[in-house]
């Protein structure tokens, strides 16, 4: 397995649970530093807040279920981003894949990626498992044409389930390294989070960060 040094700096520590007080949120932040996390990922509610230097800040928009208007997403996106978030994580609209609407989808990310400008990183979240393989390639391929950073596989909220190493490696081969690939949603074990990696994941959405950095060495 991977070192555990290594797979730390993959992790967007994250607490998205829509109980979490500002002393959840607050404990998560010195974890993500004890643990040596890349970032911690919380609700754009508890924006803004301090974290040590090294420590990066990611927030979620159109959350978890993506089905809101495009022009609120990218609303969102600005104020978590005037908030000081550096990284955005969108839901998209799943009914546009479901219906081969592409363009659309495309517009949608475009919209959020305007309100998310370089440097800030802007996250595509597809929900793999609620697609089939060749709407996970055309939902990657729009993202990349919206010149998104990332495709993330899951909110980690829909009943359908969270990432596989099967959708990872779809995603990973769509972007080719041009984009980054989030795996995110039920990933429980060390085992399991290098498994996405060797998969092709260049970042991992974990809340079990602790549990899972704690089987390594």
């Amino acid at each position: 397995m991977l070192e555990k040094s290594a797979v730390a700096r993959l992790i967007d520590h994250t607490l998205l649970k829509p109980e979490a007080t500002v002393d959840t949120v607050n404990n998560l932040i010195k974890e993500a530093q004890e643990l040596g996390t890349y970032s911690v990922c919380i609700s754009p509610s508890h924006l803004p807040v301090t974290v040590p230097e090294g420590l990066h800040v990611a927030t979620v928009v159109g959350f978890p279920s993506g089905a809101v208007k495009a022009e609120i997403k990218a609303a969102e996106a600005a104020r978590a981003v005037a908030d000081g978030a550096e990284e955005v994580d969108m839901v998209i609209n799943l009914a546009l894949a479901k219906q081969g609407l592409w363009e659309e989808l495309e517009a949608e990310i475009a919209a959020v990626r305007a309100a998310v400008p370089a440097p800030g990183v802007l996250k595509v979240i597809i929900e793999s498992a609620a697609l089939e393989d060749e709407e996970i390639v055309a939902a990657c391929e729009a993202a990349e044409r919206a010149k998104a950073d990332f495709v993330k596989t899951s909110t980690g909220f829909h009943p359908a389930g969270g990432a596989s190493l099967h959708a990872v490696e779809l995603m990973a081969k769509t972007v080719g390294g041009r984009l980054g690939v989030k795996a995110s949603g039920g990933i429980r074990t060390a085992k399991d989070a290098c498994a996405m990696v060797e998969a092709g994941a260049t970042r991992l959405g974990l809340s079990a960060s602790a549990a899972i950095l704690g089987e390594l060495s």
